[in-house]
């Protein structure tokens, strides 16, 4: 993969310089060169960039996931959903530098949480582990970051974009979600549920991930807009799955889309007006205390 190739901060000796007279000046004994890397024929970056793969039973594609990452990509992160295949041994056989997490979750959205979390560049992007996305585009989306956006949006619907994977069904629901979003937070988003998204991990904090499922990709888009985070769709062409069948539901996850998007745009709204009231009196009607789930915050990483 060639991902120990990438070069580190170089250090250049200064000559040094003389006066009029012919006495030396003296001059700094060495400054530090933060070397710019192609990327394209037409463009160079200092950012380094990690790559996010959520996979489970995942060993007949991995390979070729592995095989479409450019060179240059720093870091490749693998989040295993603990499969009971060769996942994770077909992955360090292609790319003996892979960080393995081990994903203690369930869900698309808890497998990249547990991935960021160990991500060590400037720029994460995620793409997805049953060979549908091709890393090759990594280069599109790394391009309108480093041109100043914050977060590069794949789209199988704008411009030259694609999908021969979607289903009829899909994707009036993607439509459909689409207006509702476009309609309630201002955004002109024409895909909300690809994996394929690039974006500064400075942003992270913002986008504050905290839904376990495959809705994962419509909070992100819309905590980045209401963030007021540069949006910048990416064309992206989807191809069909390589092996095996899908874990996406659509009625399922579709109704988990449209609660995330309700949440998002009315619970700020609540969350305002509870602010204000004032503590209910000890005669009012008991309330039922909240429960809260604590989660054990500690990954598995190998």
């Amino acid at each position: 993969m060639g991902l120990s190739n990438r070069p580190g901060k170089q250090q250049h000796h200064l000559p040094e310089l003389t006066s009029s007279v012919g006495q030396a000046v003296p001059v700094s004994t060495s400054y530090k060169l933060f070397p710019y890397r192609p990327v394209s024929a037409a463009l160079a970056i200092t950012a380094s960039v990690s790559v996010v793969i959520p996979a489970i039973n995942e060993a007949a594609n991995i390979a070729h996931v592995l095989a479409t990452l450019p060179s240059w990509v720093d870091q490749v992160v693998l989040v295993d959903g603990r499969s009971t295949d060769d996942t994770v041994a077909v992955a360090r056989a292609i790319c003996p530098d892979v960080k393995v997490v081990t994903q203690h979750g369930v869900g698309k959205g808890d497998a990249l949480v547990a991935g960021f979390a160990v991500c060590s560049s400037d720029i994460i992007v995620t793409i997805d582990g049953d060979g549908s996305t091709d890393g090759r585009e990594i280069v599109l989306f790394v391009s309108a970051l480093a041109a100043g956006a914050d977060f590069a949006k794949g789209s199988r619907f704008a411009n030259s974009g694609r999908s021969d994977d979607i289903t009829r069904g899909r994707r009036y629901g993607n439509r459909l979600l689409n207006l509702l979003v476009n309609r309630m937070f201002g955004t002109h988003y024409t895909d909300l549920c690809y994996g394929f998204n690039a974006f500064w991990a400075r942003h992270l904090d913002a986008m504050a991930i905290d839904c376990p499922g495959f809705e994962v990709e419509t909070l992100m888009s819309i905590r980045a807009a209401k963030a007021g985070l540069w949006i910048q769709e990416i064309p992206s062409y989807e191809r069909p799955r390589l092996y095996g069948t899908s874990n996406l539901r659509a009625i399922r996850d579709g109704l988990r889309i449209l609660k995330v998007i309700l949440r998002e745009r009315f619970g700020d709204r609540r969350r305002r007006a509870a602010a204000l009231d004032p503590a209910p009196a000890e005669s009012q009607w008991p309330l039922r205390p909240a429960v809260v789930a604590v989660r054990e915050a500690d990954q598995d990483v190998t």
